[in-house]
């Protein structure tokens, strides 16, 4: 719980604080596309979710009014759109593929599922994949696994999180926080 529920739980409840669903739309139909861009970053950025590089490489990516615009859309449409989740999903990849690049690159994996994870943990999973490659192998999942974000293997990651959650029903998980978790004790060098 201290070490790894509690801050995550503290970012959402940031979240839906500042980003929540009618917060976000306002936002949006105000064009403070700057804003909801410097929010999400902000949260974010409290927790040890992404690595360093991750967070300086989104933050060059949403400076320009054009990146700021698109990862705000592109977000809103990944949490709240309209259409399956596959589509949304595919779709959010597109965007962030897509935004201003420095150095790094902005299309990793953490950084395409953090902030709906971070917003909607209930729906959504966090994928660091080395440390989610090696619990999946030590649980016996077979999880499908490609470095390109894509639908293949998110929906894989949520099948894995799903049976995380089906196997551990004796100790009530609240969400996918609870399940990315353990995954990654499960997987981290971190927890030897």
């Amino acid at each position: 719980m201290d070490w790894e529920r509690g801050y995550k739980w503290q970012a959402h409840e940031r979240w839906e604080a500042t980003l929540g669903a009618s917060a976000f739309r306002a936002l949006l139909k105000a064009e403070r596309y700057a804003d909801i861009a410097a929010s999400a970053v902000s949260i974010e950025s409290r927790t040890n979710l992404l690595f360093s590089f991750e967070k300086m490489a989104l933050r060059d990516a949403v400076k320009s009014p054009a990146g700021a615009q698109a990862f705000a859309e592109g977000l809103y449409e990944l949490l709240h759109g309209r259409g399956g989740d596959e589509r949304r999903f595919e779709q959010w990849c597109e965007v962030v593929g897509q935004l201003p690049r420095r150095q790094t690159r902005v299309l990793t994996w953490p950084v395409v599922t953090v902030f709906g994870f971070i917003a909607q943990p209930d729906r959504h999973m966090f994928l660091k994949p080395n440390v989610t490659r090696l619990a999946a192998g030590e649980y016996g999942f077979d999880f499908t696994y490609a470095s390109r974000p894509s639908w293949t293997t998110y929906s894989s990651l949520l099948a894995f999180a799903a049976r995380v959650m089906r196997d551990q029903r004796d100790l009530k998980p609240r969400d996918l926080i609870d399940a990315q978790s353990f995954i990654w004790v499960q997987g981290s060098d971190e927890y030897d």
